[in-house]
């Protein structure tokens, strides 16, 4: 191939003018040349601001251009890289009276002979743009002239180095997956790819990346910006010689690079839309663009087959016959998806360009061996494949037989593990025809093994790469952990509502617990009250039962204790000592009465030791002494004298408990009961149950009729102890007589020498001893 003559480096200015649009405001050239006016480069400003780059700071635009034929020069592509910013105009030192915008944009291109050389301008135009903004001043373009100076010395001393331009070949598999190896198989399909993004300089790397996956491509581009060129197909001789040791030797001989970019193809990786006619026009028939303008979306069945929304990650095959040839065969799927599991386990955040080992695994040129040991082997399986083709159709032209075939220990066509629609559609295309041109005679297979770098049936192991893959494009953990962060936000809301409405019902509860407790508390306290008022009416209410209840314990330890009312308490003595007198009296004034019908039963008896009948219901006490009721008034006058007095109310009732106790030992049989008419004779009620009038009225006449006796009687007075009692005697003949049985009752009688025992007191005496007046008793009842 015939070495093209090097083109030095060509810097240009792009200026947005507000009436006439983007236009060329500087050229600096070779000096007495024009090479825009030359070239006719009418697109290159649309191609160098390209659309919405004023939404960016820095925006950079790659793109090709047409250099016409000269005398010393056939006509070839060039390749453009444009740097674009813009500043406020109020900031400019020398304003021009054109500028009339609050912005001023501008763009610094540099035109080149090789895309390598693009890619190595890439950081020093931004340098040097950043530089000539900076100097507010754009009609001094010193700095640009010494920048192209620069690049032409830097340009002219480096060698043809094999350098590769375009993004990230682990960010594109990243991204695209097995749909990389779509992209791939499609570029040999020479289709219309039409690619769209917002971002211009993302667009144009990821176009420049797919073609240096072909060996030796991007080296070999003069064709690429008309579809009228083809000076790489007519200068290429085929090779004739092989030296493996080389790599480039045996590229070529392989038939490599494979001219995607022939006759009536071209690639621009940046096209505006005034180049949309050239797209359209009858000659272009296949081609690798790149566009920002969502215009074309809208027409994408005239302008693409296949599209690549960058901005979606996606790609639309919009050809039925290309969407068959392009689907990947089980070898295929599970060549990608080993390389793309490589790649997700060797991937870095922070350096998406290398893998974060740091090792050979995994990085950009392990990426590209790759894909050149897989275009080997399908160059050297289409080899076979033709020779297999023309042996059966017993083409003349092939003069090998079966058994030279069979000698290379082949197993049937590997080539349909490369999936045969593909290989029919690639047969067709230009580039296939100038590879079978270039190697006709050769036996590529005998060269590198026809096979498959992954060939063999499908496996269990495909199908769980297939299957975790899958699930991984599903990015399920992402949005189960979205899910399960939405489900811990519901319950921890649902929980602090359970909890509020559970602290609501305990506090009402509470509440009416507080509430049902201070009813009750009021009841109870109006009940003693009540009580209170009833025992003691005209006292003054007692303490509050709250109150009261405050200081008795730790629960209420916040009440006070209740003041104590002397008063209260004196009055509440006084009353029961003289509910205690009026007791004591009542027994007084039936003891009274009892005493006279017993005299006068006496006195109306024949003889005095008649016996007396009682009754069983009616027990019946023999004689007591007359001093009995002498004490008993004395004790009541001193019980009425000291009313006020707490000892009085004590010796009122050792009094009561010592008449209890008389009463008890008759009942238990002390005393027998005699047969006597007086059992006839009436029971008289009792003093107590006739009120407190008759009680005082019985006390009267008790002392009555106890003053007369002790008139006539003086002698019978004793002196009574401290408790007002005297002693008592009962006479034999004057003893009771106690017996169930009605009939041996009436037949029996009390002996002579039957006594009972003197109720208890201080000053008992022996039964044995005499006793004064012991014909006069009293009889007492309960």
């Amino acid at each position: 191939m015939a070495v093209q003559p090097k083109q030095d480096p060509i810097v240009l200015v792009i200026d947005f003018h507000h009436a006439r649009g983007p236009e060329i405001e500087h050229c600096i050239g070779d000096e007495g040349t024009d090479p825009a006016t030359d070239n006719d480069w009418s697109l290159l400003p649309f191609m160098g601001l390209s659309d919405g780059a004023h939404l960016s700071t820095e925006e950079f635009s790659y793109f090709t251009l047409r250099r016409k034929e000269t005398s010393n020069a056939p006509a070839t592509s060039l390749f453009g890289i444009a740097c674009s910013r813009q500043i406020d105009s109020n900031l400019l030192i020398n304003r021009p009276p054109e500028v009339t915008r609050s912005t001023v944009q501008k763009a610094v291109v540099v035109v080149t002979d090789s895309p390598q050389r693009v890619g190595q301008l890439r950081e020093k135009l931004s340098v040097v743009t950043s530089a000539w903004f900076a100097q507010r001043d754009f009609s001094d373009i010193d700095i640009l002239k010494k920048f192209r100076e620069g690049l032409v010395i830097s340009l002219s001393n480096d060698g043809t180095k094999d350098q590769n331009l375009g993004l990230s070949l682990r960010e594109m598999i990243h991204e695209f997956k097995y749909q990389t190896l779509v992209l791939f198989k499609g570029l040999l399909l020479q289709p219309k790819m039409l690619f769209f993004g917002t971002r211009c300089e993302r667009l144009c790397m990821i176009q420049y990346s797919l073609i240096s996956l072909i060996p030796g491509l991007i080296n070999n581009l003069e064709d690429c910006a008309d579809p009228s060129f083809d000076s790489y197909a007519e200068s290429v001789a085929k090779p004739t010689s092989l030296k493996t040791s080389d790599r480039s030797s045996l590229l070529a001989y392989m038939g490599l690079p494979l001219q995607i970019f022939g006759k009536g193809s071209m690639f621009g990786p940046y096209t505006p839309l005034q180049q949309l006619d050239l797209l359209a026009d009858d000659g272009t028939k296949s081609y690798v663009v790149g566009s920002t303008n969502s215009l074309l979306l809208q027409q994408r069945d005239r302008y693409s087959d296949i599209l690549i929304n960058l901005d979606e990650d996606s790609i639309s095959i919009l050809s039925l016959p290309l969407r068959n040839a392009l689907t990947l065969s089980v070898a295929d799927r599970r060549w990608i998806d080993l390389l793309t599991q490589i790649v997700n386990d060797t991937w870095d955040d922070a350096h998406p360009s290398r893998p974060k080992t740091l090792g050979f695994m995994g990085s950009e040129e392990f990426i590209r061996l790759q894909f050149e040991e897989y275009l080997l082997a399908l160059l050297s399986c289409m080899k076979y494949h033709e020779e297999l083709s023309s042996f059966s159709s017993g083409d003349s032209a092939h003069n090998r037989s079966r058994a030279q075939l069979q000698n290379f220990n082949i197993e049937g066509d590997p080539a349909l593990d490369f999936n045969l629609d593909f290989l029919t559609q690639w047969q067709k295309t230009p580039n296939y025809a100038l590879f079978s041109r270039l190697t006709s005679d050769a036996l590529l297979f005998s060269i590198t093994e026809p096979r498959h770098p992954s060939a063999g049936g499908l496996t269990m192991e495909d199908i769980q790469r297939r299957l975790s893959q899958q699930v991984a494009d599903l990015h399920l953990d992402e949005r189960v952990r979205e899910g399960r962060e939405a489900l811990n936000r519901h319950i921890s809301t649902g929980q602090k509502k359970v909890s509020a409405a559970l602290n609501s019902f305990w506090a009402d509860f509470d509440s009416m617990r507080e509430a049902q407790r201070k009813r009750n508390e009021e009841k109870s306290s109006q009940s003693q009250r009540t009580s209170i008022d009833k025992e003691a009416p005209g006292s003054p209410p007692p303490a509050s039962i709250d109150s009261a209840s405050e200081t008795s314990g730790s629960w209420f330890g916040a009440r006070q204790r209740p003041s104590i009312d002397v008063g209260q308490a004196q009055a509440s003595v006084n009353a029961a000592s003289q509910k205690a007198g009026a007791y004591f009296s009542s027994w007084g004034s039936w003891a009274s009465e009892k005493r006279r019908e017993w005299q006068d039963k006496r006195s109306s008896s024949p003889s005095p030791s008649l016996s007396m009948t009682a009754s069983p219901s009616t027990p019946v006490l023999s004689t007591v002494s007359e001093t009995v009721f002498e004490s008993d008034r004395g004790r009541r006058r001193s019980m009425q004298r000291n009313s006020e007095d707490a000892d009085g109310l004590t010796r009122s009732l050792s009094r009561r408990k010592r008449w209890s106790n008389m009463i008890l030992r008759r009942e238990s049989g002390e005393f027998k009961r005699e047969e006597s008419d007086a059992a006839d004779v009436p029971y008289p009620k009792s003093p107590l149950s006739q009120g407190p009038v008759h009680a005082a009225e019985a006390a009267k006449k008790q002392d009555l009729d106890f003053q007369h006796e002790k008139h006539e009687n003086p002698a019978t007075e004793q002196p009574a102890d401290e408790d007002g009692f005297t002693s008592v005697s009962l006479a034999p003949q004057d003893g009771l007589s106690m017996d169930t049985d009605p009939e041996k009752s009436q037949s029996m009688t009390a002996p002579a020498d039957n006594s009972t025992t003197a109720p208890p007191g201080k000053h008992e005496q022996h039964p044995s001893e005499p006793t004064k007046n012991s014909s006069e008793g009293l009889v007492g009842t309960q």
